[in-house]
């Protein structure tokens, strides 16, 4: 691992572990270098501005001030490649115009070397995604599921049939290369997959959700999991 790189994970590795903290033999452990080495990169991270603490003794460590402000955000061009290639393959993901719009947002404050590497190396990597969904539509699915208010929609089923429901959304999921709107729908009552595809129109209204949870969708399979990305 290279130095910048074994810096941005050092400081990721001090902020997920929060007040804890990290002892530097842990640390050297982790990235597979000598405790100096780690006290030397903890060293330049302070002198870059990031608010490193130190506490002696038994039980004592280095870890990021809660609350303190962080130094701009620092990506490997590899890091901020995989972050376009992530958002270009999944058009159709909810929330994926916004977060193309953060990409660039963090691609805006890189070094102009770590841009131009990203840049040179992003074009070696093509991507051939699905056309996304009416961008109206996903628009009022992704305000509804963050307002959590109920949102109607014109649902065209498999066998041709279309009708306006009501639905309380709890959560997106992706399945077999498909996005699905999970919800309480109040004309079955019941528990819903709406296929993002088949929904032809969808208005968000002024009425909140009730109190259904992502518990009531059931057990997902052993391969699903949630998208927050926490992970030691």
């Amino acid at each position: 691992m290279k130095r910048a790189e074994r810096l941005h994970a050092l400081s990721e590795m001090l902020r997920r572990n929060g007040s804890r903290g990290c002892s530097a033999e842990r640390l050297a452990r982790e990235f597979g270098v000598s405790v100096r080495t780690v006290k030397r990169d903890l060293a330049a991270l302070g002198n870059s501005g990031a608010p490193v603490w130190s506490r002696p003794g038994p039980g004592g460590g280095y870890g990021l001030a809660v609350g303190a402000s962080l130094p701009p955000v620092s990506l490997t061009p590899a890091q901020a490649v995989a972050l376009l290639a992530a958002v270009s393959a999944a058009p159709d993901a909810p929330y994926a115009d916004l977060a193309a719009a953060g990409i660039q947002k963090i691609l805006d404050v890189l070094d102009p070397g770590t841009r131009a590497r990203a840049d040179e190396l992003a074009g070696r990597v093509w991507i051939n995604a699905v056309p996304p969904s009416s961008r109206t539509i996903r628009s009022a699915l992704e305000e509804a599921m963050a307002e959590q208010r109920v949102i109607r929609i014109r649902y065209a089923a498999k066998d041709g049939t279309t009708t306006t429901r009501d639905v309380e959304p709890v959560l997106f999921a992706s399945t077999n290369g498909q996005w699905y709107l999970v919800g309480w729908c109040r004309l079955r009552n019941a528990m819903r997959w709406f296929t993002v595809s088949r929904i032809e129109r969808a208005s968000v209204t002024k009425t909140a959700c009730g109190s259904h949870t992502v518990h009531e969708v059931g057990e997902p399979p052993a391969n699903a999991r949630p998208v927050h990305g926490r992970g030691d």
